[in-house]
């Protein structure tokens, strides 16, 4: 039989039958006993509380480490992604074939942008702004600042030179005495591409004050100067060709297309010629280019002509003489009937040539204009034709002659 010790509950019912006293001591001794053994578990347990707890930190560490880790890759690899939308050929620098393709994509997708508002949202502003145009008395006042005011300078010479009396105002200067250059019978357009231009406030608060009409360019129709203009023409906010989105190029292609748009509207709205243009442009080779052939032609005894039935000995001491290289025909009537040139001289060379008349040898229904008729106009139907000068004719009869010469002479060609 094998023997155990005796555990607590044994002592406690072993002593049983002990005295009062000698029974306190033995259960003070059992809860002493209890209470070390307590100690000496939660003694036995801290080691394991405090390793739990040290790689619970490092557990809460590591996790942070993965979400910054995490965090530094995706914003890694958004400035990437950005750098290559940037960039045509990554991290190449484009050709300069490459750049100017761009370039032209994105502004011609910047008017594509304004060809459809106009169709649509713009088509009533831009009405109004032609019709208010169209009204004044007075004239255009341009004005704008930076690049826009560069754009402003050419809309307004095109207004003038296509008959709407316009100039353009500095904005600057217009704070410092030019305000005085604006009537009340005139029509401000005033061009900025954010509206909130500060050198244009007082040209703004000026028409305000004086009841002066205001129309407004820019790309922000709630702007301070799309907000105080009587007619705003708002322009899309399409993508700068510049790469950094910086330097006006888009922007500045659209203010100068709408610009043009309502400088030919109005041309056509006052039925404005060609012949209204050379009054406005008379230099370079434009003005030349509208010259009229009478501004050209030779007149009276400096035209070679001899009549159909005149001998040819006689007619080609006259073509000799005048050095046009043609002859010109009339009837009996001055009518023009045909013409003898140097070809014509060819076709008939010999004996003959001199026996014959003038009317025999002509080549008839002659190439001819009239004397209104375009200098430029004129060039092309000798370019066409072949020959180098061409008679002018007023109700049928030769009025004059016009060599290329004399083309050449005047800038035309």
């Amino acid at each position: 039989m094998q023997l155990r010790a005796p555990s607590i509950g044994d002592r406690i019912r072993d002593g049983a039958g002990l005295k009062g006293g000698q029974m306190a001591d033995r259960r003070a001794n059992v809860k002493a006993t209890g209470k070390r053994k307590s100690r000496t578990a939660e003694t036995d347990k801290a080691p394991v509380k405090a390793a739990k707890k040290v790689a619970r930190a490092g557990a809460r560490v590591e996790k942070a480490k993965s979400k910054a880790k995490t965090k530094t890759a995706a914003l890694k690899k958004s400035a990437a992604a950005t750098k290559t939308a940037r960039s045509p050929r990554n991290n190449a620098k484009p050709t300069p074939i490459e750049s100017a393709e761009r370039t032209l994509q994105l502004e011609n997708s910047g008017l594509s942008e304004l060809c459809a508002v106009l169709r649509n949202g713009l088509r009533a502003p831009f009405v109004a702004a032609v019709e208010t145009i169209g009204k004044a008395r007075g004239r255009i006042i341009v004005s704008g600042i930076g690049k826009s005011g560069h754009i402003g300078q050419k809309i307004a010479a095109t207004f003038a030179s296509t008959g709407t009396p316009a100039f353009f105002v500095h904005p600057s200067e217009a704070s410092h005495g030019d305000l005085g250059m604006i009537t009340r019978d005139d029509v401000i357009l005033a061009i900025s591409w954010s509206g909130e231009s500060v050198e244009l406030s007082n040209i703004i608060s000026y028409s305000r004050r004086f009841s002066v009409p205001l129309i407004a360019i820019t790309s922000r129709r709630k702007s301070t100067l799309g907000s105080q203009a009587d007619v705003c023409l708002e322009l899309p906010r399409a993508k700068e060709a510049c790469p950094h989105g910086l330097a006006p190029t888009t922007s500045t292609t659209m203010q100068l297309a709408i610009g043009d748009c309502l400088a030919i509207a109005l041309l056509e709205s006052k039925s404005f010629t060609a012949h209204d243009f050379k009054v406005f442009h008379p230099g370079g080779s434009l003005g030349a280019s509208l010259k009229y052939v009478d501004d050209l032609m030779h007149t009276g005894d400096d035209m070679p002509i001899a009549s159909d039935d005149e001998d040819m000995s006689l007619a080609l001491v006259t073509m000799t003489q005048k050095a046009f290289g043609c002859l010109g025909i009339v009837d009996k009537k001055g009518r023009l009937v045909g013409v003898i040139t140097d070809g014509d001289l060819r076709r008939n060379m010999g004996d003959q040539l001199l026996r014959a008349t003038t009317g025999e040898v002509m080549t008839k229904k002659p190439k001819s204009v009239s004397s209104k008729t375009l200098a430029s106009a004129a060039l092309e139907t000798m370019n066409a034709s072949r020959i180098t000068a061409l008679f002018v004719v007023d109700k049928g009869k030769p009025v004059g002659i016009v060599h290329v010469h004399d083309m050449l002479r005047a800038g035309v060609a």
